[in-house]
Protein backbone atom coordinates (compact mmCIF):
# COMPACT_ATOMS: atom_id res chain seq x y z
CA UNK A 1 0.00 0.00 0.00
CA UNK A 2 1.43 3.34 -1.01
CA UNK A 3 1.33 6.46 1.13
CA UNK A 4 0.46 9.96 0.06
CA UNK A 5 4.11 10.89 0.23
CA UNK A 6 5.07 8.01 -2.08
CA UNK A 7 2.55 9.24 -4.65
CA UNK A 8 4.35 12.57 -4.96
CA UNK A 9 7.75 11.01 -5.74
CA UNK A 10 8.77 11.20 -9.39
CA UNK A 11 9.77 7.94 -11.03
CA UNK A 12 13.44 7.24 -10.20
CA UNK A 13 13.57 9.93 -7.49
CA UNK A 14 15.43 9.04 -4.25
CA UNK A 15 14.12 9.56 -0.75
CA UNK A 16 15.96 12.28 1.22
CA UNK A 17 17.88 11.64 4.43
CA UNK A 18 15.85 11.40 7.59
CA UNK A 19 16.63 13.53 10.61
CA UNK A 20 18.04 10.50 12.44
CA UNK A 21 20.34 9.64 9.52
CA UNK A 22 21.65 13.20 9.43
CA UNK A 23 22.39 13.04 13.14
CA UNK A 24 24.26 9.76 12.67
CA UNK A 25 26.36 11.23 9.85
CA UNK A 26 27.20 14.31 11.92
CA UNK A 27 28.20 12.10 14.84
CA UNK A 28 30.52 10.07 12.60
CA UNK A 29 32.12 13.24 11.20
CA UNK A 30 32.58 14.65 14.70
CA UNK A 31 34.21 11.40 15.81
CA UNK A 32 36.63 11.45 12.88
CA UNK A 33 37.57 15.06 13.63
CA UNK A 34 38.10 14.18 17.29
CA UNK A 35 40.45 11.36 16.27
CA UNK A 36 42.40 13.19 13.56
CA UNK A 37 42.76 16.70 15.02
CA UNK A 38 44.86 15.73 18.08
CA UNK A 39 47.22 13.76 15.83
CA UNK A 40 47.60 16.75 13.54
CA UNK A 41 48.20 19.11 16.45
CA UNK A 42 50.65 16.67 18.03
CA UNK A 43 52.64 16.46 14.82
CA UNK A 44 52.66 20.24 14.55
CA UNK A 45 53.85 20.67 18.13
CA UNK A 46 56.60 18.10 17.60
CA UNK A 47 57.84 19.99 14.54
CA UNK A 48 57.86 23.28 16.45
CA UNK A 49 59.78 21.77 19.35
CA UNK A 50 62.30 20.19 17.04
CA UNK A 51 62.86 23.60 15.45
CA UNK A 52 63.22 25.20 18.90
CA UNK A 53 65.78 22.56 19.83
CA UNK A 54 67.67 23.25 16.62
CA UNK A 55 67.61 26.96 17.41
CA UNK A 56 69.03 26.29 20.89
CA UNK A 57 72.02 24.60 19.30
CA UNK A 58 72.49 27.53 16.93
CA UNK A 59 72.59 29.90 19.90
CA UNK A 60 75.14 27.65 21.61
CA UNK A 61 77.24 27.58 18.43
CA UNK A 62 77.15 31.37 18.22
CA UNK A 63 78.23 31.66 21.86
CA UNK A 64 81.11 29.24 21.21
CA UNK A 65 82.11 31.30 18.18
CA UNK A 66 82.09 34.53 20.20
CA UNK A 67 84.13 32.84 22.93
CA UNK A 68 86.63 31.73 20.30
CA UNK A 69 86.92 35.23 18.86
CA UNK A 70 87.77 36.66 22.27
CA UNK A 71 90.03 33.84 23.48
CA UNK A 72 91.47 32.79 20.09
CA UNK A 73 90.37 29.20 20.69
CA UNK A 74 87.36 27.09 21.58
CA UNK A 75 86.91 26.54 25.32
CA UNK A 76 88.18 23.41 27.04
CA UNK A 77 85.52 20.79 27.66
CA UNK A 78 86.09 21.51 31.34
CA UNK A 79 88.42 23.40 33.64
CA UNK A 80 90.53 21.50 36.18
CA UNK A 81 92.02 22.09 39.61
CA UNK A 82 95.69 21.74 40.57
CA UNK A 83 95.30 17.95 40.75
CA UNK A 84 93.67 17.76 37.32
CA UNK A 85 90.17 17.08 38.62
CA UNK A 86 87.32 18.55 36.52
CA UNK A 87 85.76 21.71 37.92
CA UNK A 88 83.46 23.40 35.39
CA UNK A 89 81.94 22.64 32.00
CA UNK A 90 82.31 24.58 28.78
CA UNK A 91 78.61 25.35 29.17
CA UNK A 92 79.46 27.43 32.22
CA UNK A 93 82.31 29.17 30.40
CA UNK A 94 80.05 30.40 27.58
CA UNK A 95 77.36 31.87 29.83
CA UNK A 96 78.60 35.46 29.29
CA UNK A 97 78.20 34.91 25.53
CA UNK A 98 74.60 33.81 26.06
CA UNK A 99 73.78 37.10 27.81
CA UNK A 100 73.92 35.41 31.21
CA UNK A 101 76.73 37.38 32.80
CA UNK A 102 74.87 37.81 36.13
CA UNK A 103 74.49 34.04 36.53
CA UNK A 104 78.10 33.49 35.53
CA UNK A 105 79.29 35.91 38.22
CA UNK A 106 77.44 33.91 40.88
CA UNK A 107 79.57 30.83 40.16
CA UNK A 108 82.75 30.21 42.14
CA UNK A 109 85.02 28.83 39.43
CA UNK A 110 87.66 27.88 42.00
CA UNK A 111 85.29 25.31 43.50
CA UNK A 112 83.74 22.27 41.78
CA UNK A 113 80.46 22.66 39.95
CA UNK A 114 78.69 20.50 42.56
CA UNK A 115 80.13 22.33 45.57
CA UNK A 116 77.47 23.79 47.92
CA UNK A 117 78.78 27.24 47.07
CA UNK A 118 77.48 26.75 43.52
CA UNK A 119 74.12 25.23 44.45
CA UNK A 120 72.02 28.24 43.41
CA UNK A 121 73.51 28.37 39.93
CA UNK A 122 73.48 24.59 39.59
CA UNK A 123 69.73 24.41 40.21
CA UNK A 124 68.91 27.24 37.81
CA UNK A 125 67.04 25.91 34.73
CA UNK A 126 68.33 27.29 31.43
CA UNK A 127 66.08 26.84 28.41
CA UNK A 128 68.95 27.33 25.95
CA UNK A 129 70.55 24.13 27.27
CA UNK A 130 67.33 22.16 27.25
CA UNK A 131 65.39 20.51 24.43
CA UNK A 132 61.68 21.45 24.71
CA UNK A 133 60.84 17.74 24.47
CA UNK A 134 63.02 16.81 27.46
CA UNK A 135 61.23 15.18 30.38
CA UNK A 136 64.15 15.27 32.81
CA UNK A 137 64.78 17.63 35.74
CA UNK A 138 64.65 21.29 34.65
CA UNK A 139 68.36 21.90 35.38
CA UNK A 140 69.55 19.12 33.07
CA UNK A 141 70.75 19.15 29.47
CA UNK A 142 71.24 16.66 26.67
CA UNK A 143 73.43 19.02 24.63
CA UNK A 144 76.86 17.41 24.85
CA UNK A 145 80.12 18.38 23.18
CA UNK A 146 82.26 15.84 21.35
CA UNK A 147 85.19 15.49 23.75
CA UNK A 148 88.23 13.48 22.69
CA UNK A 149 91.82 14.06 21.55
CA UNK A 150 90.49 14.00 18.00
CA UNK A 151 87.09 15.51 18.80
CA UNK A 152 85.68 19.02 18.70
CA UNK A 153 86.73 19.97 22.25
CA UNK A 154 89.77 18.85 24.19
CA UNK A 155 89.24 17.51 27.72
CA UNK A 156 91.16 20.14 29.69
CA UNK A 157 92.61 22.77 27.37
CA UNK A 158 91.45 25.07 24.57
CA UNK A 159 91.08 23.85 21.00
CA UNK A 160 92.44 25.99 18.16
CA UNK A 161 90.40 25.93 14.97
CA UNK A 162 93.68 25.43 13.14
CA UNK A 163 93.62 21.90 14.54
CA UNK A 164 90.41 21.18 12.65
CA UNK A 165 91.68 20.20 9.23
CA UNK A 166 88.50 18.41 8.17
CA UNK A 167 85.68 20.44 6.68
CA UNK A 168 84.15 22.56 9.43
CA UNK A 169 80.74 21.95 7.86
CA UNK A 170 81.00 18.19 8.40
CA UNK A 171 82.75 18.04 11.79
CA UNK A 172 80.55 17.67 14.86
CA UNK A 173 80.91 20.07 17.76
CA UNK A 174 77.83 19.58 19.97
CA UNK A 175 75.15 16.90 19.72
CA UNK A 176 71.76 16.27 21.26
CA UNK A 177 71.97 12.98 23.15
CA UNK A 178 69.04 10.80 24.14
CA UNK A 179 67.19 11.31 27.40
CA UNK A 180 69.37 8.70 29.12
CA UNK A 181 72.36 10.95 28.40
CA UNK A 182 70.93 13.92 30.34
CA UNK A 183 73.26 15.58 32.86
CA UNK A 184 73.09 18.76 34.96
CA UNK A 185 74.05 21.59 32.62
CA UNK A 186 76.91 22.61 34.93
CA UNK A 187 78.37 19.10 35.03
CA UNK A 188 81.71 18.58 33.22
CA UNK A 189 80.24 15.60 31.37
CA UNK A 190 79.96 15.24 27.61
CA UNK A 191 79.93 12.79 24.71
CA UNK A 192 82.64 10.47 23.48
CA UNK A 193 82.79 8.39 20.32
CA UNK A 194 80.97 5.47 21.95
CA UNK A 195 77.95 7.63 22.82
CA UNK A 196 77.64 9.03 19.31
CA UNK A 197 78.11 5.64 17.70
CA UNK A 198 75.50 4.15 20.03
CA UNK A 199 72.65 6.45 19.00
CA UNK A 200 70.10 4.42 17.07
CA UNK A 201 66.39 3.75 16.50
CA UNK A 202 66.08 2.23 19.99
CA UNK A 203 67.65 5.23 21.72
CA UNK A 204 65.20 7.33 23.74
CA UNK A 205 65.49 10.34 21.46
CA UNK A 206 63.51 13.55 21.84
CA UNK A 207 62.55 13.69 18.16
CA UNK A 208 61.08 11.05 15.93
CA UNK A 209 63.72 9.43 13.75
CA UNK A 210 66.80 11.38 14.72
CA UNK A 211 68.67 14.03 16.68
CA UNK A 212 69.89 17.59 16.29
CA UNK A 213 73.56 18.49 16.08
CA UNK A 214 75.70 21.56 15.50
CA UNK A 215 78.92 21.58 13.51
CA UNK A 216 82.20 23.48 13.83
CA UNK A 217 81.11 26.04 11.23
CA UNK A 218 78.09 26.89 13.41
CA UNK A 219 75.26 25.41 11.37
CA UNK A 220 72.80 22.99 12.98
CA UNK A 221 70.90 20.19 11.32
CA UNK A 222 68.76 17.14 12.06
CA UNK A 223 70.53 13.79 11.61
CA UNK A 224 68.99 10.39 11.07
CA UNK A 225 69.18 7.82 13.85
CA UNK A 226 69.97 5.22 11.20
CA UNK A 227 73.03 7.03 9.83
CA UNK A 228 75.74 4.50 8.89
CA UNK A 229 78.59 4.02 11.36
CA UNK A 230 81.28 5.15 8.92
CA UNK A 231 79.53 8.50 8.39
CA UNK A 232 79.26 9.10 12.12
CA UNK A 233 82.88 8.21 12.71
CA UNK A 234 83.92 10.64 9.98
CA UNK A 235 81.90 13.43 11.62
CA UNK A 236 83.53 12.90 15.01
CA UNK A 237 87.15 13.33 13.95
CA UNK A 238 88.64 16.77 13.29
CA UNK A 239 91.58 15.59 11.20
CA UNK A 240 90.52 12.51 9.28
CA UNK A 241 90.82 14.22 5.88
CA UNK A 242 87.67 12.36 4.93
CA UNK A 243 85.69 15.12 3.24
CA UNK A 244 82.55 13.32 4.34
CA UNK A 245 79.23 14.74 3.19
CA UNK A 246 76.71 14.54 6.02
CA UNK A 247 73.26 13.24 5.18
CA UNK A 248 70.21 14.68 6.89
CA UNK A 249 66.55 13.78 7.01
Amino acid sequence: MSTGFDKHLRPGARRGLTFVEVLVMLAVIALLIALILPLSRSGGRAAVRRAQCNNNLKQIALALSNYRQEHKALPPAYTVDAEGRPLHSWRTLILPYLEMEPLYRKIDLSKPWDDPANAEARETPLSVFRCPESAGPPNTTTYLAIVAPGGGLLPDRPRSLEDVTDSHASTLLVIEAGEEGAVPWMAPTDADEALVMGIGPKTQLHHNGGWNAVFVDGHARFLSATMPAEERRAMITIAGDDGEVVNEL
